[in-house]
């Protein structure tokens, strides 16, 4: 319920789960060829790196959100009410 304060554009997007579910693919896809990890450690280094890889996408790509909408709108509320409380 908390992707319902969102505007309507940012809910489409919000209400799927569609970038985590690529995401554990592109990390199963990768275990499968692996199949046996010989520690504990490795499996942690693999997801890792992936994750890594993922977050450098996400930054250095196309946005995703562009939070204007809905940081704009927050700031008038507060100018209306520090002005009211004042």
């Amino acid at each position: 319920m908390a992707v319902m304060e969102f505007p309507l554009n940012y809910r489409k997007r919000l209400r799927a789960t569609n970038s985590i579910e690529r995401l554990n693919e592109e990390i199963r896809r990768r275990e499968r060829v692996i199949r046996i990890f010989p520690n504990e450690a490795s499996v942690i280094r693999l997801i890792g790196a992936l994750l890594i890889e993922q977050h450098e996408k996400w930054i250095t790509g196309k946005k995703y959100f562009i939070m204007d909408e809905y940081y704009d709108p927050k700031k008038e509320n507060k100018k209306y009410l520090i002005k009211n409380i004042a």
